[in-house]
């Protein structure tokens, strides 16, 4: 995985230096129209950081020449700027030491002036350097201090920056929960800039970390979003990474013709650009997979030309691979003598850097088969060993994948923890009433005896008395210290999830009101025109146009009036239900509640994704009326169904577009219903879907708290976990799901009249 990430880090290097000779000469050219020394200034460190995704030797000197140049005009902002970008210049350059020496003067430069976005650079440049040293908890302080001066500063580009860098560290460490959801938050600013090229690199960092998790159905889609960006964007080296990436995928989960015809994708692609390591990486693959389904013939061709292209390349990473895919081809063949060079070839190859990974280990041990065929048994034995050696170094990959799913569902835990200390203090108040049952029947036993003996039963009795008390004190006092921390943290949970809440009804408030404000501003505009004209027929004398013109104006006038007291009534519908109730019930139309957050979560939806679509359907019983509930909380239930109606649908289409392309996918509608009705003394809610259902094996764990069935990062786990809770104990009901896989789910709430 290593690897992996070096490649794609180089792939960013290649570019970003793309289109670096345009940006040079257009920026020495405003450089030289510059009209003040501080415009220049800023003006060269652009050109410096365009340098810097070059040749690092000629932006060092570059960057030195900024750094005096703004020293002689005394422009200490300009000479940090400078100073941070060289310091990122020798920490690529392996120079550490003089990186840290200039971070260093940047943050005495900066305690003598006001620029946050530099210090918010400066920490993540220190970041950046520590982790390149494995230095990972100092690298993540300084990333974390960067991240808080971005939310202040509200500089989304950078944060976004700053959070991928993160990302990278954690991954660096094999902390892939982490890692996931530093990249999440990049993805979630770039969303917010619409800067869909950096969603693209986002994604296939993310595809990456699914692999490393063996998560192969989310690494795929995470790269094939990336690819999708790509095309639309024209990233020809996204592209061709993602379908590098995609081959190697569809080689782990066997799907070989998958594997050739992205392989020979990225191999074309790699061609078009330049890249000739990944041109040899698809070439290569596409020989796998053709040997994996017996074309030997094609499959040795294949590998003699990615060979070809890795030696010219001088890249050992792809030379080790197109070798030792040559020898497993022949390997398939039986060919042992023939295929030990390329394996050799292959090993020969490789820096010590590179030997502890997966793949590596799987060809020492088909290295030492071949030995082993051929007679050579001495050279077999030390070729197994060294494939057991890496095998165990790798062998906790599983471990951390453990880990991982152990820390997302920690909170879970501490609640099974709760209930565990609940029923050791029972235990032991029980095992106190048995002990002083035995005590009081051998006092009976023994009533005859000596004195001196019924003495030492009491002392005894009085001892482990004590014993059991302080037992039961400490007990008691761990369960209180642990139910205190659990309520604490369900407080601080369920206040995140109302925020969420509240996100989804500010989208549908803002589409909803935005309708009569475009009324208002485009009648206004109108009545401008108008107005004009009504002066020009007064002077003229036209009485008449006049004062036709002047009922138009009182008509537009009357329309501006309804349109803003529909805005009006909006907003004040919208206050009525976001004011604070603490839990007091009220007598509410229910009908209306539904439609109103039917509608706010569609909008909502439409709001954050345009290409979102799907029908809605309402069977409202009108003699319903109104019933005692709490507004807020049922809405808040409410919208937490919808949401997930529209997201099931809209993930079965996106499916049957990928699994059956786009006509198919026409065919299917998606659509989202609700029925209410009264059903005895209760009133019934449904809320159904089309979507792909819920898979029978964990339907009966979707209310418990903090399990999701949506990918890391699109959902928290307590929507459904809250709105039990709110329609269990706040209102006496019930809810439940009745859900066909491959069909659809349908959500039933219960409330009482009453």
């Amino acid at each position: 995985m290593k690897s992996i990430i070096q490649m794609f880090c180089l792939l960013f290097l290649a570019y970003t230096s793309y289109a670096q000779s345009n940006k040079t000469d257009s920026l020495n050219h405003l450089i030289n129209k510059a009209t003040s020394d501080t415009q220049k200034i800023n003006l060269k460190n652009e050109k410096l950081q365009t340098l810097s995704s070059g040749n690092l030797d000629s932006a060092i000197a570059f960057g030195h020449n900024v750094i005096n140049e703004a020293q002689k005009i005394k422009y200490k902002k300009g000479e940090a700027k400078a100073r941070i970008t060289v310091a990122g210049d020798y920490c690529f350059s392996g120079d550490y030491i003089t990186a840290k020496a200039y971070l260093d003067t940047v943050k005495i430069i900066l305690s003598q002036v006001t620029d946050s976005v530099n210090l918010a650079k400066m920490y993540d440049t220190y970041g950046i350097m520590y982790s390149m040293q494995n230095k990972f908890d100092t690298s993540h302080s300084f990333y974390k201090k960067a991240i808080d001066i971005l939310h202040l500063q509200k500089d989304k580009s950078l944060l976004s920056t700053v959070f991928q860098n993160n990302a990278i560290a954690y991954q660096q460490e094999s902390n892939y929960a982490q890692a996931l959801t530093n990249y999440q938050n990049a993805l979630q600013v770039s969303e917010q800039m619409n800067d869909e090229e950096n969603e693209a690199y986002i994604y296939v960092n993310i595809a990456i970390t699914y692999t490393s998790l063996d998560e192969n159905k989310r690494a795929e889609a995470s790269f094939l979003k990336a690819v999708d960006l790509a095309k639309k964007l024209n990233l020809k080296n996204v592209l061709a990474y993602s379908y590098a990436n995609l081959a190697s995928l569809y080689s782990d989960i066997k799907d070989y013709t998958k594997e050739y015809n992205f392989g020979m994708k990225a191999a074309t692609l790699g061609n078009e650009i330049g890249d000739k390591g990944i041109e040899a990486s698809g070439l290569s693959r596409s020989a796998r997979a053709c040997a994996y389904q017996n074309k030997f013939q094609e499959a040795e061709k294949l590998s003699a030309q990615s060979r070809v292209i890795a030696d010219s390349s001088k890249q050992p990473l792809n030379i080790y691979q197109t070798y030792s895919d040559m020898g497993s081809i022949l390997s398939m063949q039986k060919e042992y003598s023939k295929a030990i060079p390329y394996f050799e070839k292959a090993f020969k190859s490789l820096n010590k850097s590179d030997i502890y990974a997966i793949e590596v280990g799987q060809t020492y041990s088909d290295l030492s088969e071949c030995y082993e065929k051929t007679g050579k048994f001495d050279k077999a034995l030390a070729t197994y060993k060294i494939a057991t050696q890496i095998s165990d170094s790798i062998r906790g990959k599983e471990n951390i994948k453990k880990a991982t799913e152990l820390t997302l569902n920690y909170e879970f835990a501490k609640k099974q923890q709760v209930a565990k200390v609940e029923q050791e203090r029972k235990d032991v108040v029980t095992q106190k009433i048995k002990n002083q049952q035995y005590f009081i029947i051998a006092a009976l036993a023994i009533l005859m005896l000596a004195v001196l003996i019924i003495v030492l039963i009491q002392f005894r009795n009085n001892k482990q008395k004590h014993t059991a008390n302080l037992l039961l004190e400490k007990q008691k006092q761990k369960v209180e210290t642990t139910l205190s921390e659990l309520k604490s943290t369900q407080s601080q949970l369920i206040q995140s999830e109302k925020m969420a809440s509240l996100g989804e009804l500010t989208a549908g408030i803002a589409h909803e009101i935005q309708n009569p404000l475009n009324f208002v501003n485009n009648f206004s505009d109108v009545n401008k025109e108008l107005v004009d004209e009504l002066k020009e027929e007064l002077r003229a004398g036209n009485i008449k146009d006049a004062i036709i013109i002047a009922d138009d104006i009182k008509g537009n006038e009357e329309k501006i009036n309804h349109h803003g007291k529909r805005a009006d009534s909006i907003v004040k519908g919208m206050l009525q239900h976001s004011r604070q109730t603490q839990g007091k019930k009220e007598s509410t139309d229910i009908n209306a509640l539904c439609d109103e957050y039917l509608r706010l979560s569609y909008h909502g939806l439409r709001a954050k994704d345009k290409s979102f679509n799907a029908d809605f359907k309402t069977d409202f019983d009108e003699s319903i009326g109104t019933i005692n509930i709490v507004p807020q909380d049922i809405g808040r239930v409410l919208l937490n169904l919808f949401n997930n109606a529209f997201y099931a649908v809209s993930e079965r289409k996106r499916q049957r577009t990928i699994d059956n392309g786009q006509q198919n996918a026409s065919a299917y509608e998606p659509t989202v219903s609700i029925q209410t009705k009264k059903v005895n003394d209760n009133i019934e809610i449904s809320v159904k879907d089309n979507g792909n259902g819920i898979p029978q094996n964990i339907i009966d764990k979707i209310f418990q708290p903090f399990f999701t069935t949506k990918p890391t990062g699109e959902g928290t786990g307590l929507g459904l976990s809250l709105a039990y809770d709110i329609i269990t104990k706040e209102h006496n009901g019930t809810i439940k799901v009745e859900s066909k896989e491959g069909e659809g789910s349908t959500f039933i709430i219960n409330l009482p009249v009453v």
